[in-house]
């Protein structure tokens, strides 16, 4: 943790600048800075609250490595063992490859990252041991945490459920699960795995749920109950959600009120089938954006960069308006910040992570995604011009 004076700065919804106080890495009031404090001059920037990627797969990334074509079969099962097939050629998990990758994210702004890794018998917790060496070489530039994620399944593959066991008891943060009936067959089992070992470590829970139509909905309905039997309000994710996108209105209405009833959240990645994010917004749901896989065995796209996330998720909700392309950084800044229990702001006891940017204002930084000109983490200035410091 730093102490650090932001000098001239212009925050996200502010018409004027200010000073910005973080001492011992939290915002504090500016006129407690003491004389001698270190200090960067922003020159009226727009400074956000630090990105928060909120669905990365960061043990998948080739970033810095070889090209290597997609080759993988076509649907979901199809990636997944495409995946497991040639990890050894493609080399991963590589901790050189995911700090490589963390580092683009952090000199694009991101602080935080909330990261599913793959554990199976097929490499057992090696994702998990290559994640944590790439975060120590980064020294505290970039903050992480882990989902135990069952990218193999967790019934269909036998011993995943005990490895996932060891990787919680050894500190991974949240217990993941995927596709509970079209995945593994068995929703009713593979939820109460999933939310046994969370009662068990006393965890988060993030699941993958990318079932469409009738049967996503109902899975979406088994997460909500068994959340409130255990009462982890506010620490469970639905990731992807695809069919809530896809639902009638007034199912949509009915799920989304028992969301914010329950404090259950969304994470999204931007596909082609949106999310009914202004009904989220108003319900007061949270929803995180994430950059899922980059570059990687499942897919070639991807940089990192949480502004570009910003723009794609904007595009697909068909977004034009100023307040709606802020719905789309909402989602990768305070969005991300309260799915992963994170206070992101501008007030005393908010986080000291910061990025300030060259633009007017916050739609404009997405649209236009300048470089970022000035990272903070903590108060420590961990990027600057594009450059990590």
């Amino acid at each position: 943790m730093a102490d650090l004076l932001l000098r001239n700065a212009r925050p996200w919804g502010a018409d004027t600048t200010t000073d910005l106080y973080i001492r011992d890495g939290v915002v504090a009031p500016p006129d407690e800075a003491p004389e001698g404090v270190a200090t960067e001059d922003l020159g009226g920037k727009l400074l956000l609250p630090g990105f928060v990627d909120a669905h990365a797969h960061v043990d998948k990334t080739m970033w810095g490595g070889p090209w290597l074509p997609h080759t993988s079969g076509p649907g979901l099962m199809g990636k997944i063992m495409g995946g497991v097939e040639r990890r050894a050629e493609a080399g991963i998990p590589s901790a050189d490859y995911i700090t490589a990758l963390l580092t683009n994210m952090i000199v694009s702004g991101t602080t935080h990252v909330r990261s599913h890794v793959d554990i199976d018998p097929y490499q057992g917790l090696a994702a998990v041991a290559a994640v944590r060496e790439a975060v120590e070489r980064l020294d505290g530039r970039i903050t992480m945490e882990t989902v135990a994620f069952p990218q193999t399944g967790l019934l269909i593959s036998p011993g995943t459920a005990e490895l996932m066991d060891q990787g919680l008891a050894e500190g991974v943060d949240l217990v993941g699960g995927i596709d509970p009936a079209g995945l593994e067959n068995d929703p009713v089992r593979h939820l109460d795995t999933v939310f046994g070992l969370a009662e068990k470590h006393g965890v988060g829970v993030d699941i993958h749920l990318h079932d469409r139509g009738d049967m996503g909905i109902w899975q979406y309905k088994l997460i909500l109950e068994r959340t409130r039997a255990l009462g982890l309000g506010g620490k469970v994710t639905i990731s992807h959600g695809y069919c809530l996108g896809e639902a009638a209105p007034a199912v949509q209405d009915q799920i989304i009120a028992q969301l914010a009833e329950t404090g259950v959240g969304l994470a999204t990645v931007a596909p082609s089938i949106s999310l009914p994010l202004v009904k989220l917004r108003e319900a007061g749901v949270p929803v995180g954006a994430g950059n899922d896989g980059v570059r990687d065995l499942w897919s070639p796209y991807g940089t990192g960069d949480m502004l570009e996330r910003s723009l794609l998720l904007a595009q697909r909700a068909g977004f034009v308006r100023d307040e709606e392309i802020e719905i789309a950084l909402e989602a990768a800044t305070y969005g991300g910040a309260r799915l992963t229990g994170r206070s992101h702001g501008f007030a005393p006891g908010d986080t000291g992570d910061f990025v300030a940017v060259d633009t007017r204002n916050a739609a404009e930084a997405v649209c236009v995604r300048p470089v970022r000109s000035l990272v903070v983490k903590g108060g420590r200035v961990v990027a600057r011009d594009g450059a990590l410091v």
